[in-house]
């Protein structure tokens, strides 16, 4: 089933974008950010947190970057103005880093000052290994000025022990996820997944046990019982960490998670690249094709 998961993933780019649309429209709020700003106040209103994730990662020219930057501020702005419950998230290729790093880090810098007068919350995201060092550079030279920023680790890196306790000692806010640039070099990802599993498992404890807030980012239902077993045997109170799901994936789980007491916060992506986005994510985790699949399927015959 894997191998069928992964054949399916890479012959992604020549099914014709209408039939992509089908089995990706639950997953991504919709095109333009009063369709993501509903579905924020809808997720809100069932007392989930939100982080809106702009679609539109690595752009060439510099005038794309600040429109990106541009499209944030207005997100950043309408939360405030609307009261809602949620972040951002954005990845520093969106923001220039491919470009220039000091341009990416004047647009961040911009960017986090604007949601810290408004109140906001802003995530960097975690990219390719390629960018991580500057990725993680950037992340500690604006925690030293911002308070609301934090940064996503990835558990599959082999250097994700040393990463982790970097961020410890900079008491970082960490969403941790697994990782899922799939095409990465085995000397610098794990390629089996049961060691990957067991690094997760590692990180999250280590992050726990020394105060760290920590967005438990994963699907995984082995994964999810890990962290319970954690959080009551370390006595994490709730304020120190969240469970983090994707829009539109598991959300029966997410329900189970929520009714049991826990904080659940849903990345909810926006924007008109959806397609370049669905794409990618199966490419990069080959056993959501499966569940999209059925899913999708299940969506046409029933309508």
């Amino acid at each position: 089933m894997i191998r069928l998961n992964r054949l399916i993933a890479q012959l992604l780019f020549l099914v014709p974008k209408s039939l992509v649309e089908i089995f990706a429209k639950q997953y991504i709020a919709g095109e333009t950010l009063s369709q993501a700003l509903e579905k924020t106040r809808e997720l809100n209103d069932l007392k989930i947190d939100v982080t809106l994730d702009f679609l539109g990662e690595d752009p060439q020219k510099k005038r794309d970057c600040r429109a990106a930057v541009d499209v944030y501020k207005k997100a950043i702005k309408e939360i405030h103005n609307r009261n809602l419950k949620s972040g951002i998230s954005l990845k520093p290729s969106q923001m220039g880093l491919k470009i220039n790093k000091q341009f990416c880090f004047d647009n961040l810098h911009d960017l986090i000052d604007h949601a810290r007068k408004h109140m906001v919350f802003v995530r960097i995201d975690m990219e390719d290994t390629s960018l991580k060092e500057d990725t993680i550079d950037l992340y500690l030279k604006l925690k030293k000025e911002f308070e609301n920023v934090g940064i996503v680790m990835q558990a599959y890196l082999r250097s994700a022990i040393a990463d982790i306790n970097g961020m410890i000692q900079a008491h970082a806010n960490i969403r941790l996820c697994k990782g899922a640039y799939y095409w990465e070099d085995r000397k610098v990802a794990y390629k089996d997944m049961n060691i990957i599993n067991s690094s997760y498992a590692y990180l999250m404890e280590k992050l726990l046990s020394n105060n760290c807030f920590t967005g438990i980012a994963t699907h995984d239902e082995k994964l999810l019982f890990e962290a319970m077993k954690l959080i009551d045997k370390l006595g994490v109170s709730k304020e120190k960490y969240e469970f983090q799901m994707l829009y539109g994936v598991q959300e029966d789980l997410r329900k189970i998670i929520h009714d049991h007491g826990h904080s659940i916060r849903v990345y909810v992506p926006f924007g008109k690249d959806w397609f370049a986005y669905s794409v990618r994510r199966l490419k990069e985790n080959p056993k959501m094709v499966s569940y999209i699949f059925t899913n999708g399927i299940k969506n046409i015959f029933s309508h």
